[in-house]
């Protein structure tokens, strides 16, 4: 068994205030005995404009944000993932949204950039969101071998692209790990059925922590951070507001459900296109 939390979030404009509020959050999920730390998307910064992250990008190995992710895993000897945090891209003009993994003793092991973008208008509503205009995406999917089974990492919006999964399950995943902020519209109408629709096809853990409340630029974002089980079951959640969503990971029922109710070796159509 492992204990996994899940932050949720309301993150602002002001870097070192969401910082703060992190590290306190991260300082709760310790004590509950957390081994695996699963910040939200974006949780440095929501800033008043999207350009607001161009500003404060980062090079890789570089900056305040990754040196505050290394600290704290290194400090508390549990391992993170970082949420999203901006990253240098070739475009001077855009960031990676990069999530970044680092083990008990600050080392960053893994980065996944974001791959798909939301560039949506929200039905019924005057919300608008253009993130290719700030975001380059990346372009590979990643799971990586840790003591807490093979994590799977997405971000928010990919969520709603389930080849995307399929692949990182042929690559080995057991537990995925989603950073999110959800809009309380899309959030209210899509985000627990499509958390346990990647959880139940995929037979393996989910780990959803989202941005939860108001923002100072105006936006709205649903949270319900929580971990799901391979059965779909939801072991814990958080509706709104700040703090931790705490929960058990048990790769033996990863293992169990597979072997006896075997969805994923009765696959008979791949996304794959052969070249």
């Amino acid at each position: 068994m492992t204990v996994v939390v899940a932050i949720q979030m309301a993150s602002g404009p002001n870097v070192n205030a969401n910082l703060l509020e992190a590290e306190r959050l991260i300082a709760n999920a310790v004590t509950e005995g957390a081994e695996l730390v699963v910040l939200p998307e974006n949780f440095a910064l929501m800033g008043h404009k999207e350009t607001d992250k161009v500003e404060i990008m980062e090079a890789p190995g570089e900056g305040e944000l990754q040196k505050f992710l290394s600290q704290q895993a290194k400090k508390h000897s549990v391992w993170i993932v970082g949420g999203s945090i901006p990253m240098q891209s070739a475009d001077k003009n855009r960031i990676r949204a990069a999530c970044l993994l680092f083990n008990d003793q600050g080392e960053q092991l893994a980065r996944y950039d974001k791959i798909h973008l939301f560039d949506v208008s929200l039905p019924g509503s005057d919300e608008q969101y253009i993130e290719s205009e700030t975001i380059e995406p990346g372009n590979e999917t990643i799971v990586i071998d840790t003591p807490f089974g093979k994590l799977g990492l997405a971000i928010c919006y990919d969520l709603r692209f389930p080849e995307m999964f399929r692949e990182l399950l042929d690559k080995g995943m057991e537990v995925l790990v989603i950073p999110s902020a959800f809009t309380e519209v899309t959030g209210r109408a899509h985000w627990e059925p499509l958390l346990r629709a990647r959880a139940i096809e995929n037979q393996c853990y989910v780990i959803a922590a989202a941005q939860g409340g108001y923002h100072a630029n105006g936006r709205e974002t649903h949270g319900n951070s929580m971990v799901i089980d391979p059965w779909g079951i939801i072991l814990n959640r958080l509706s709104k507001a700040s703090g931790v969503v705490k929960a058990e990971v048990d790769l033996e029922r990863v293992k169990n459900i597979r072997q006896t109710f075997p969805a994923v070796e009765h696959r008979r159509l791949s996304c794959k296109v052969d070249s």
